[in-house]
C-alpha cells in the first residue's frame, strides 16, 4: 500500500526541486487520498544533491523514500558511498564527500547512518547500513558529495539547482481567462489565478494580494513584469460565479520563482468565511517582445545580456557585454535569484533552472562575472554585486547557463512526427487550417529541422531527412506544405517563409520532409587569436603543388600557369577548431562512403568542411580556399578528457567534446591561394561546417573574421574574431575599416 501510494506520488510532482533559500512556508495536507495503483512496480530510489554554496557535480545527499526527501549521516561514511551515489546521479565517479553539512543543514528524516559500501553497488540501497530511518545523528552532520564532473554516456537525467516545491502545497498554477476574446489568443496574459487543487483548479482569496505576488505568478507564467488590472470589471462578473478558495493568504517578497515559495494560509476546511473579500485573485502580465501580439510595440532593446547554446526559448549560457566584447559568467554561487534577473531582462518570466558546470556548453571569450549575488529585483545582471575574475578561480567549464519560465504558446499541437523508430525521429506532420499532412522535403535542411526539434521541446536536430521511405508508411498523409525556408531561430515551421499553394517536384510519400532530434549537439569554434598569430606568406613552387592542385587547393589561374615552372603565393595560417557544444562532432556521411585520397594518403570524410575566403568591402570574394575535412581527429583536449578520434588506420573521424582539431599552418591545403590578389585591404573569413552538414547547438559563431592589411610584400592580420563575439555596434565599426571601402593600403 505504502509503495503504492509513493509511486502515485511521483507521478503527481512536475519535477522534484532543490533547494536555494529556507522558507517559512506553512503547509497543508490534500484531504483525499489518492486510490492506490492494483499492481505496484518498485520505484527506483531517487537521489538528488541539494544545498548552498554548490555546483551542479556536488551538494548535500538526500534520498526520496516513502514520500519524503531525507538525509544521510556522515558517520562510517567513504569514498566508495560517494561513488555508488554519483553513479547513481549520471556521473562517472566521486572526487570527494563531505562531512559536517558543509551544504547546510537538510530537513526532514535521516534516512540512512553508518552507511557502509564497497563501491560497486547500483544503488545506496544495497549496501550495508543501520536501515531506513534508523539514526543517532542531528541534520549537523548531513553527507555530501563531490561528483567527477562528466556525465555517462547517454544519462540524461540532469541535476540542477532549483527551488524546493513541497509536494504537499501548491504545484500548478495557470491564469484563466475570463473575457471571450482573451481564450481566443495565446499567449494568456491576463485573467484569475487558479492553484491546482485535487482534480480540478481552485481560487485564491483576494483579501490582502500584492503587486508582489502578482510579479511571482507573471514570472512562473513566463511574463517578465506586472501591470495594473481593473478589479472592477471583473468584480461584477465573478461575483455571479461559485469560487472554490484553496488559499486565503500570500505573502510573496516578490523574488521568489514559485508560489509554494511564499508564505502560504489553506483555508480550513470547517471556517465559514472562505474569503472575506468575496472575489478571486485577479492578475495581468506583459510579456516579453518575442511573445507580443502587436509588433509594432517591440522595440529595438540595447541588450547587454544574451543566452547562447540552448535548444528551447529561454535557455542557454548566459553572456554579457562588456567594452563591446561578449563574455560569460562562471558559475561560482550561481543561483535561483541571479539567473531569474537574466530572465526577466530578457523578457521571460523567473528561472526555472540555474544550471552550472557549463551545461549548454562553454564559451570561448573573456569570462566577466563571479560569484553573482543579485537580490531578485535589479532591472539587469549589471546591477547586482559581482567579484572580479582572475584565471585562476575560474574558466570556462564553469560557465553558468539558465533555464527561464516562457509563456504557454500551444506551439507543439500544430506539428508532430510519425512513423520513426522513437519519439525523437520521424516524418514532420504539420496542420494546415483543419488539415495534417506530410511537407515537401525539396529545399529541406538542417536549419528547418532545427526549428521542428525546438517546436516539439524535443532538443536540437541531427538530421534533416529528405527521404522517408523506410520509416513506416502505413499512415502516411498528404502533402500540405511545400517550399519552406527558415532562418533556423524560429519558434515553429509556421513562422519560416513557404508557398501559399503547394508545389513539390517530388511529391511521393516517400520524399516526405522528416528530422531526427538530439537533447545534445556539438557547437564548433575557431580560435580567432591563433590564426592572427600565425599569418604569413609563402612563395611555393608548383613542383610542390601536385598534389593540392589534384585536392583543388589552388585558385582556377593555377590551371593556366606553366608547369611545373614558377610559383604560386600562399596565404597560411594555422586553424584550431574546438568543440564546446555537449556532443562529439562527427562527419554526416558514414565511414562507407568516405573518399581515399592516395596523394595525401587519408580519408577525406566530408566534401567541404570549411571556406577560406579574402574578401573586397562590398563582400566579393577575390580569393578563396577550401578545405575538405583532411581527417577529423582530437589533436589535444582539456585537461582530464580523452582522445576518441584518430584518422591513422581508417580510424573514427571526429572532434570529441572539450577537444580541438589543429591544422598547422605547414600542411597542403592550410591555405588561401593570393598570387592573383593586388595589394590593399581586406576582410578574411573563415567559415566551419559552412554547410551545415552537420547539426550545431549554434551556427552563429561558425565564422571567423579578420582585418588583413597586403602590401604586395608581406601580409598583417588583426582584430581577428568569431562572428558572434563583438557588439552590434563594434562589428559596424570593423566592417567600416579604414582603406577597406577604397581598398588602398592606410
Amino acid at each position: 500500500m505504502k509503495e503504492s501510494l509513493i509511486l502515485l506520488l511521483w507521478f503527481w510532482l512536475p519535477y522534484c526541486l532543490t533547494q536555494t533559500t529556507p522558507s517559512n512556508t506553512a503547509t497543508s495536507k490534500p484531504t483525499s487520498t489518492p486510490t492506490p495503483s492494483p499492481s505496484p512496480r518498485p520505484e527506483r530510489l531517487k537521489v538528488r544533491l541539494a544545498g548552498y554554496p554548490r555546483k551542479h557535480n556536488e551538494g548535500r545527499i538526500e534520498l526520496f523514500y516513502k514520500g519524503e526527501w531525507g538525509t544521510i549521516c556522515d558517520d562510517d561514511f567513504t569514498i566508495a558511498n560517494a561513488h555508488v551515489l554519483c553513479h547513481h546521479l549520471g556521473f562517472v565517479s566521486a572526487t570527494g564527500w563531505t562531512h559536517s553539512a558543509k551544504y547546510g543543514k537538510g530537513q526532514g528524516k535521516i534516512w540512512l547512518d553508518n552507511v557502509q559500501c564497497h563501491g560497486g553497488e547500483k544503488s545506496i540501497e544495497f549496501c550495508k547500513s543501520r536501515g531506513w530511518g534508523n539514526s543517532d545523528c542531528t541534520h549537523d552532520e548531513d553527507a555530501g558529495v563531490v561528483c567527477k564532473d562528466e556525465r555517462i554516456p547517454g544519462f540524461v537525467d540532469s541535476n540542477v539547482i532549483d527551488a524546493q516545491v513541497d509536494e504537499n502545497k501548491v504545484e500548478e498554477v495557470r491564469l484563466r481567462p475570463v473575457v471571450g476574446v482573451a481564450k481566443k489568443k495565446l499567449p494568456i496574459t491576463e485573467g484569475v489565478v487558479e492553484v491546482k487543487y485535487k482534480d480540478g483548479w481552485a481560487q485564491i482569496c483576494d483579501a490582502g494580494w500584492t503587486a508582489k505576488n502578482t510579479r511571482v505568478v507573471c514570472g512562473m507564467l513566463g511574463f517578465p513584469h506586472e501591470r495594473k488590472v481593473n478589479k472592477n470589471f471583473y468584480k461584477l462578473y465573478l461575483e455571479r460565479q461559485k469560487n472554490n478558495f484553496l488559499l486565503h493568504s500570500v505573502a510573496c517578497t516578490g523574488t521568489e520563482v514559485h508560489l509554494a515559495a511564499c508564505p502560504l494560509e489553506f483555508n480550513k476546511p470547517n471556517a465559514t468565511s472562505s474569503c472575506a473579500g468575496g472575489m478571486p485573485a485577479v492578475i495581468s502580465c506583459m510579456p516579453g517582445p518575442l511573445f507580443m501580439q502587436n509588433s509594432g510595440l517591440k522595440k529595438k532593446l540595447k541588450i547587454s545580456v544574451k543566452l547562447k547554446g540552448g535548444a528551447k526559448v529561454g535557455e542557454g549560457r548566459v553572456e554579457v557585454l562588456k567594452d563591446n566584447v561578449w563574455g560569460t559568467v562562471c558559475d561560482d554561487r550561481w543561483n535561483l535569484l541571479s539567473a531569474s534577473v537574466v530572465c526577466r531582462e530578457l523578457g521571460f518570466g523567473s528561472a526555472k533552472e540555474a544550471l552550472t558546470g557549463a551545461r549548454m556548453g562553454q564559451g570561448m571569450g573573456p569570462i566577466y562575472m563571479n560569484e553573482v549575488k543579485c537580490l531578485g529585483q535589479e532591472r539587469s545582471i549589471w546591477d547586482c554585486p559581482v567579484k572580479n575574475i582572475t584565471s585562476e578561480n575560474c574558466q570556462h567549464s564553469e560557465d553558468a547557463a539558465v533555464r527561464c519560465n516562457v509563456p504557454y504558446m500551444g506551439l507543439e499541437t500544430s506539428i508532430r512526427i510519425v512513423g520513426g523508430r522513437s519519439s525523437y525521429e520521424g516524418r514532420v506532420e504539420v496542420q494546415v487550417g483543419s488539415k495534417w499532412g506530410t511537407v515537401c522535403s525539396t529545399g529541406w535542411t538542417t536549419k528547418e529541422a532545427m526549428v521542428v526539434c525546438r517546436q516539439l521541446g524535443l532538443g536540437y536536430s541531427m538530421h534533416a531527412i529528405t527521404e522517408t521511405w523506410y520509416w513506416d508508411s502505413s499512415n502516411v498523409t498528404d502533402m500540405v506544405m511545400s517550399g519552406v525556408k527558415c532562418t533556423g531561430n524560429e519558434m515553429a515551421l509556421s513562422q519560416c517563409q513557404y508557398h501559399k499553394t503547394v508545389s513539390c517536384q517530388r511529391a511521393a510519400a516517400k520524399f516526405a520532409a522528416g528530422v531526427i532530434c538530439s537533447e545534445t549537439a556539438s557547437d564548433l569554434v575557431l580560435n580567432a587569436s591563433l590564426v592572427e598569430q600565425t599569418v604569413y606568406i609563402e612563395d611555393r613552387p608548383l613542383h610542390m603543388l601536385y598534389c593540392a592542385a589534384e585536392e583543388d587547393c589552388l585558385s582556377k589561374s593555377a590551371a593556366k600557369a606553366n608547369w611545373p615552372y614558377g610559383h604560386r603565393r600562399l596565404l597560411r595560417f594555422s586553424s584550431q577548431i574546438h568543440n564546446i557544444g555537449r556532443a562529439d562532432f562527427k562527419p554526416k556521411a558514414g565511414r562507407h562512403s568516405w573518399v581515399w585520397h592516395a596523394c595525401h594518403g587519408h580519408y577525406h570524410s566530408m566534401d567541404i568542411f570549411t571556406h577560406y575566403d579574402l574578401l573586397n568591402a562590398n563582400g566579393t570574394k577575390v580569393a578563396e580556399g577550401h578545405k575538405a575535412s583532411f581527417c577529423l581527429e582530437d589533436t589535444d583536449c582539456q585537461e582530464g578528457i580523452s582522445k576518441r578520434y584518430e584518422c591513422a588506420n581508417f580510424g573514427d573521424q571526429g572532434i570529441t567534446v572539450g577537444c580541438w582539431d589543429l591544422y598547422r599552418h605547414d600542411i597542403d591545403c592550410q591555405w588561401i591561394d593570393i598570387t592573383d590578389v593586388k595589394p590593399g585591404n581586406y576582410i578574411m573569413q573563415v567559415v566551419i561546417n559552412p554547410n551545415y552538414e552537420v547539426a550545431e547547438s549554434d551556427f552563429t559563431n561558425n565564422a571567423m573574421k579578420c582585418n588583413c592589411k597586403y602590401d604586395g610584400h608581406r601580409i598583417w592580420f588583426h582584430n581577428c574574431h568569431i562572428g558572434d563575439a563583438l557588439s552590434e555596434e563594434a562589428e559596424r565599426r570593423f566592417e567600416k575599416y579604414p582603406g577597406q571601402l577604397n581598398n588602398k593600403i592606410s
